[in-house]
């Protein structure tokens, strides 16, 4: 007996089963998540002793199971009709059991949510189709749409998890929170940097000039770690913000840079502040602010969230570097990233 709308619901829930079963598989292989957060649902089910039985992935049992099912719902006859009851039986169980796991850790992993549930009705269906003798339709264009649907749910998800960057799982966290503030088609740079450090200056009159001939495809954040054995540093720390916040951050940073150490005093910090544009009042009333000092603290406290050592640190996307840097391997490593974008 031929019944096409079950033939086509077993083929819809595999499918989505199958597409569920891959994305989980993905953030399973790849450095870190790619679909699901690592602290959602499917980190936590990722962290139990069911995530990989006999140390393989629970999804690629998954997907292994899946295309079995789909596979015997495209062939007539009753052992095809037998082998789809068994398999759909025991992926029945093991739905079951997952699903009871996520309950006893009171959390939802979406994909695996959808799994689960797609493996039950397919063992309802599979059962149904093994008692009344449903066989396939034999139109070969039914069989062969069938088919590639089957492909392209595994196929489709894989191709764009792989092909998506990922971070290293042990990224810090507040680097990767600016990469998402940067527009699509650039280049996040985190520099850390204090303007009397002398291996800060040194990397920044090599970077500068790479940065401004790329400056359409990178975002530059610059954040201040005015270090205490330098005395001149907090000023001009506060020289930098204060540019930043009317408007000359990248004109005042540059000054700052090319300034004799010497110079950049209170009083010479002032007289730079003039010589690029800035209200001179304005720039008092900022370079005393607790906002002013509230930002340089929240500046230091990202480099030691982002377990600093030393200056500068230079974070290209997810390519860190740290201490003077020649100008071949800025331009090396900054060309990599765009090239990856």
């Amino acid at each position: 007996m031929k019944k096409p709308l079950p033939f086509w619901l077993v083929v819809l829930f595999c499918v989505t089963a199958l597409a569920a079963s891959s994305l989980l598989l993905i953030d399973y292989v790849r450095p870190s998540p790619v679909f699901c957060a690592a602290e959602g649902g499917c980190g936590v089910v990722r962290r139990t002793v069911f995530a990989y039985p006999l140390g393989i992935p629970t999804p690629l049992f998954g997907i292994g199971g899946f295309l079995a099912m789909g596979l015997a719902q495209l062939l007539p006859g009753g052992r095809a009709r037998a082998v789809q009851a068994s398999l759909a039986s025991f992926g029945a169980a093991v739905a079951l059991v997952l699903l009871g796991v996520q309950a006893y850790l009171k959390t939802v992993c979406p994909f695996c949510l959808v799994a689960d549930v797609s493996a039950l009705l397919v063992f309802g269906l599979s059962v149904a189709r093994l008692r009344f003798r449903w066989d396939p339709p034999q139109h070969k264009v039914q069989l062969v749409g069938a088919a590639a649907l089957t492909c392209a749910a595994i196929g489709v998800p894989t191709a764009v998890g792989m092909s998506k960057k990922t971070l290293p799982a042990d990224f810090p966290a507040v680097i990767a929170e600016e990469m998402r503030k940067t527009a699509p088609g650039k280049v996040t740079v985190v520099e850390f940097v204090d303007f009397e450090c002398p291996f800060c200056r040194m990397t920044h009159a090599a970077f500068h000039p790479l940065l401004t001939a790329r400056k359409d495809q990178v975002r530059v954040v610059r954040r201040h770690v005015p270090l205490r054995m330098h005395p001149h540093a907090m000023d001009a720390a506060r020289t930098a913000c204060c540019g930043e916040a009317m408007g000359k951050g990248d004109e005042v940073a540059e000054a700052l840079f090319a300034t004799d150490v010497a110079e950049l005093t209170h009083e010479g910090c002032e007289a730079l502040a003039a010589r690029t544009g800035l209200d001179v009042v304005r720039f008092r009333e900022c370079f005393t602010s607790a906002e002013t000092e509230a930002r340089i603290k929240a500046d230091s406290d990202m480099f030691r969230a982002a377990l600093g050592h030393g200056l500068p640190t230079i974070y290209m996307d997810s390519v860190r570097l740290e201490g003077a840097q020649e100008s071949s391997v800025l331009s090396r490593k900054l060309d990599a990233a765009v090239r990856a974008l």
